[in-house]
């Protein structure tokens, strides 16, 4: 082990006790399918909350972060500050809409408005995008993992996995929720004092400003203004089109509820960025050595009280179990009620319908081992801003006209833009300028698609608003 004493083991298990306690009390609570998708439509306001930042704060939102800026600087902080911006928008625009829906999925929605050929596209693409950043939390747990307790990355990451299927697996919303909430006590606490411990153990802002240039250290687009700002528009659209966060709205006790859970998000989520970013920059004076994923998790183990150490080491691994595990949950609904009850067992009844949201969870789960094996030291920010990225490429402009748009689209025109979104965005990252993200390609074929499904309609609207005049006018 490296600089694993016994008060960190103390403070670890101490706070993995609490909290498993917690789950297993969440877990009483499922009673159906309905109850472990969407919470039976019960969830307060901090369980709606709970929910999004138990997956919004993960390991890409604080080791991510960290060894992002550790490398970059502020560039580290557009995860935090897009997703707090997105989940503004969900709050104020969007919740409305998607609470009044009454479906449980995205792939429901763009179904009830533009036809069954919506369901198996969007539920394909949705999952895919998702499981990036399912990948991006097991690679933050293997970091953490081996600075812990000095194990092979493989081993690290059939740890984590096995620690996210049980921490969903019996829990569904109410755990992500409940346990969110503790979470998110642990990680504020944690995130601050390490924060503030970072600031004033670099000499303030102007101990930063004498040891790093401005650019690119002190500037949100120190890799390039299209990369960086292409990464925070990923995380708003990828926040407005995602399954996870959209659930934990629609399971909301009432649509009051759901919107303040929302904007408290919105408000919690970007502060930990910059607690997150000023913990690289401490790294990169002191310990400029390291492998960057490691910036978090040595700075808790070198520079913290080892009794406290420990819990923010066990909330470190909580955030990044709860954020991979709440992702599964979110691709497991969708291929129950998407995939498996219209296409496979049309007759399955709640139970079964349970038992295999549940297999689901596992199966991602596994699935991510076998994806991660040859990708163990990529940046693990890059595969959340492809992931969400990918999500608002197929889906955030059809959600768009379903939602605000009814009946105004034509649907294969919608059909296809969840195609042609995606696909513009893998292709557009070999065809384009490395310094311009594949996602404004992706995001503009899909907006254009629908935009001349939108023009298709009402050219036909006009047409025959124009025959049924003349029809009108010839009948004596």
């Amino acid at each position: 082990m490296l600089d694993l004493t016994a008060a960190h083991i103390v403070g670890i298990f101490i706070t993995l006790v609490g909290i498993t306690l917690v789950g297993i009390y969440s877990g009483r609570n499922i009673k159906s399918s309905a109850d472990f998708a969407v919470g039976g439509r019960r969830a307060g306001s901090l369980i709606v909350a709970g929910t999004i930042i138990g997956t919004l704060v993960g390991g890409a939102s604080t080791i991510g972060t960290a060894q992002l800026a550790f490398v970059y600087g502020f560039s580290a902080w557009w995860f935090n500050l897009g997703a707090g911006i997105g989940c503004l928008i969900l709050a104020l625009f969007f919740a409305k809409p998607l609470y009044n829906t009454n479906k449980h999925t995205v792939p429901q929605m763009l179904v009830e408005e533009f036809g069954p050929g919506a369901g198996p596209i969007s539920s394909l693409f949705a999952s895919l995008g998702i499981f990036l950043s399912v990948v991006a939390q097991v690679l933050s747990a293997v970091a953490l993992l081996t600075a812990m307790l000095n194990i092979s990355p493989l081993t690290a990451a059939i740890v984590s996995v096995i620690l996210m299927a049980a921490y969903v697996v019996f829990g569904g919303v109410w755990g992500t929720g409940l346990v969110g909430i503790a979470k998110l006590l642990l990680i504020y606490i944690s995130m601050l004092v390490g924060g503030v411990i970072a600031f004033s153990g670099g000499g303030g802002l102007a101990g930063y400003k004498a040891v790093f240039p401005a650019f690119p250290y002190f500037s949100l687009f120190g890799r390039g203004f299209w990369i960086d700002f292409a990464a925070g528009f990923s995380l708003v659209i990828g926040v407005l089109s995602t399954q996870t966060y959209i659930q934990a709205v629609i399971s909301g006790r009432s649509l009051k509820e759901a919107k303040a859970g929302a904007l408290i998000s919105a408000a919690v989520i970007p502060p930990i960025g910059v607690a997150g970013t000023f913990i690289g920059l401490y790294m990169r004076i002191h310990f400029p050595d390291i492998s960057p994923a490691l910036a978090f998790p040595y700075f808790v183990l070198k520079t913290l009280n080892p009794w406290f150490g420990g819990i923010v080491l066990a909330a470190l691994l909580i955030a990044t179990v709860g954020g991979g595990a709440g992702l599964a949950l979110g691709i497991s609904t969708i291929f129950t009620n998407d995939i498996y009850g219209r296409y496979i067992n049309k007759e399955a009844d709640d139970a079964s319908k349970l038992k295999f949201t549940r297999f689901m969870i596992v199966f991602v789960l596994a699935l991510t081992l076998v994806f991660i094996a040859g990708n163990i030291k990529s940046l693990i920010l890059n595969w959340n801003f492809m992931s969400m990225g990918l999500r608002g490429a197929g889906i955030f402009i059809p959600l768009c006209a379903a939602l605000f748009f009814k009946g105004r689209i034509n649907k294969n025109f919608a059909i296809f833009s969840m195609v042609i979104g995606p696909l513009s965005m893998l292709l557009g990252k070999n065809l384009l300028p490395k310094n311009i993200d594949p996602l404004f390609l992706g995001i503009a074929m899909n907006f254009i698609t629908v935009l001349v499904g939108f023009m298709w309609e009402s050219i036909k609207e006009k047409v025959s608003e124009k025959w049924n005049t003349a029809d009108s006018r010839s009948k004596p």
